[in-house]
């Protein structure tokens, strides 16, 4: 595809915060994938153009890191924890429970195009097990009946809250922060609560500190 005039302006802002053009690899991937929604063949070249890298080296970083997309997701990509404590918690449940619903699999999305699934190994969420995202926002403790909730809501444009705060925007619209562009949300992110804090509150009534670093 022909990348925007914007797209191209944006990747200039990108590349100019670093010291070696290289470095700004891993949001130009994102930045292609809020104007595609994937990373394309196309979207390969250009970043390799714009780096000065060839397109072997950009591709090996887009095909490494699960992030990024060689095929077209969903308006909202779901993201459902199947790691132990997730999966035994309800995780496995609720995969089995949205699968059957939507009528697709991993890495599948549906017929209308709004809806992805992918089963992800861990979400660094466990304290509040089980977890899916969409579009990387966090649904926390979630059911199968609440997890579906969600998802058809998206479905309908219904406006979803993830647990944290914000609302869930578009695969798109999150691609494009991803990339370091302010989406004026930082007020809506919630604190850390007492389950996130327990292990360090603990810590303190035990009286145990990290080590002091050696100089």
């Amino acid at each position: 595809m022909s990348f925007s005039e914007l797209t191209r302006e944006r990747a200039g802002e990108i590349i100019s915060r670093y010291p070696q053009s290289r470095s700004a690899l891993l949001p130009l991937l994102h930045l292609v994938q809020s104007e595609e929604g994937f990373v394309s063949a196309d979207g390969i070249a250009f970043c390799a153009e714009i780096l000065g890298l060839t397109t072997a080296d950009v591709a090996a970083v887009a095909t490494f890191y699960t992030m990024y997309h060689r095929k077209p997701v969903g308006e909202f990509h779901i993201g459902v924890c199947i790691n132990p404590g997730c999966g035994i918690l309800g995780g496995d449940a609720i995969w089995s429970t949205l699968c059957e619903r939507l009528g697709i699999g991993n890495d599948e999305v549906t017929d209308d195009g709004k809806i992805s699934l992918e089963r992800i190994e861990c979400q660094a969420a466990c304290t509040h097990a089980p977890v899916m995202t969409a579009n990387w926002e966090f649904l926390d403790n979630m059911t199968p009946q609440s997890a579906i909730d969600a998802v058809e809501g998206l479905r309908r444009g219904d406006e979803v809250l993830s647990t944290r705060g914000p609302r869930i925007r578009t695969f798109k619209e999150n691609e494009l922060t991803l990339a370091g562009f302010d989406d004026e949300l930082v007020d809506f992110g919630g604190q850390a609560d007492d389950l996130m804090l327990a292990g360090l509150r603990r810590a303190q009534e035990l009286g145990h500190k990290a080590p002091e670093a050696k100089q």
